[in-house]
Order: structure tokens, then sequence, then C-alpha cells
């Protein structure tokens, strides 16, 4: 199964020079999966959300979505979490190869355009969609641009970036009620947490035009430098407080090795 909509929406005043990248095209992506791990785990759903640029303070937004049957049992947790089950993908659902070969194309074409790709923890659907693809046979992400990811934006590398010290959760949910970003469904379908994905963006970068003024090649750097001091600060955490507990990886978006 997939679906697609459009429609036209109003964006927060521009921030930054014209043609910042943040007024330009932006790619929202998201995936629902059968769990937690990346590189093991599959994928069950995965939306796509294309924002056209910034024109007299609006966007066009469209929307495409898929459902895959994964091929394995999706475990009851996380069907609670993303609402589908074991036998509705099998019902409802595509191929696994035929949506992650839909799916790639899209982002690759995105990323070959210079037009960034937007996910909140963006490492663990790119690191998912690498690994399927892989598992499928199919051309990763990377062989089909012939190179690296990008450009890729994380919110959630971006807010640790810019405020490292505040306190408290920052899960998507968490984000939205900082920068005042309402959503009118629950969380936990890739469409809605896209469509807040990238409302939170340009949220953020409204309070911190900072990232507005930065090009896309000092913003990747900059993200990455970002999750690794986090990452870096995370794990010594953990090694106090959680000994032998894995700790976050340091590379960014994709981890090494993979």
């Amino acid at each position: 199964m997939n679906q697609q909509h459009e429609r036209s929406l109003r964006s927060p005043a521009p921030v930054g020079t014209d043609d910042s990248w943040i007024h330009g095209p932006l790619l929202g992506f998201d995936t629902e999966t059968t769990g937690v791990d990346p590189r093991r785990d599959r994928l069950v759903t995965a939306a796509l959300v294309a924002r056209g640029p910034l024109v007299a303070g609006a966007r066009s937004q469209r929307v495409r979505t898929w459902m895959a049957d994964p091929g394995v049992e999706i475990p009851a947790a996380a069907a609670a979490v993303h609402g589908v089950s074991t036998e509705r993908a099998r019902a409802e659902g595509r191929t696994a190869p035929e949506v992650l070969e839909e799916v790639a194309g899209a982002l690759a074409a995105a990323m070959s355009a210079g037009t960034p790709v937007v996910a909140f923890n963006g490492a663990f659907d790119l690191t998912l969609m690498e690994s399927e693809l892989s598992r499928h046979a199919l051309p990763t992400v990377r062989e089909r641009l012939g190179g690296d990811l990008g450009p890729v934006v994380d919110p959630l590398v971006l807010d640790r970036g810019v405020d490292r010290y505040r306190r408290g959760k920052r899960r998507l949910g968490d984000l939205c009620e900082v920068y005042g970003v309402s959503v009118d469904e629950s969380l936990h379908t890739a469409e809605v947490d896209v469509i807040a994905t990238l409302d939170v963006l340009e949220a953020l970068v409204h309070a911190y035009p900072e990232l507005a003024r930065l090009g896309l090649d000092e913003l990747v750097p900059f993200q990455a430098s970002a999750h690794r001091r986090w990452a870096e600060s995370f794990n010594a955490w953990l090694a106090r407080k959680s000994p032998g507990r894995p700790g976050a990886d340091l590379d960014w978006p994709l981890p090494a090795g993979l």
C-alpha cells in the first residue's frame, strides 16, 4: 500500500538570507519498524514529505506513504507504537523490496539534487534503509549516489548542538513543545512524525537564525561534530551509570563500519 496527497501551508517568517537552505526545498523522511535495532529490524512503514521552496510565505507540500510486509512477525510492542500488526502488514502491505526500491530511489534523487533530507534521529532511519537494501540485494542509497549520504539535516542533532545544557528529554514530542509546534494527531505514524519534524526544524532555525546562515557544506560537518560531542558525553555518563551497556556510535549520519 502506498498513498500520496498534496496541499499548501504557511511557514514561519523567513530567517537568514533569501537563498538560505531553509527557504529551499526540503524532503522529510521517517520510518516505522519491527523494533529498535536499525541493523537487524525491518521496515514496516515509510513516509516522505516534500516541501517546496518558500514563496510569498507559503510552501507546497506533497506527502507519500508506504506500508510494507516485512516478511517477519511484527512484535506486539512495535505494533502498539505504530499501529500496524503482522496481519495488517500481510493484508495491506506491498513486498519489502518494492517499497525499499521506491523509497531509496526518492532519497537518492533528492540528495543528488542537493535537497536536504530531514529526519529526526535520522541515523536510525538511514541505517535501517542501508541495512534493509543490502539484505534484499538492492543498491544502497550510497551506491546510488556514488558517495556519502547527504545533505542530511536532523533537528535532534541540531537541537543538541545549539542548546547543549537544556535539561529534560529530547524526543520529537518534547521538541514540539520546546519550539511551539502543535501536532494534531498522535505521534508515531510515519507521516505525522515527518510533518512534525519539518515544523520543528523551521521553528528551531527561526529560534537560532545562525543555522540559516550556514551553507549545507557547513551544516553537515556542524551536525557531525555536535553528534560526536553529545555521544562522547553520553557514553561517559553511561560508563559511570551502567558499565558494560553499549554506548552511542560516535559517527553520524551512519555508524562506523556500515
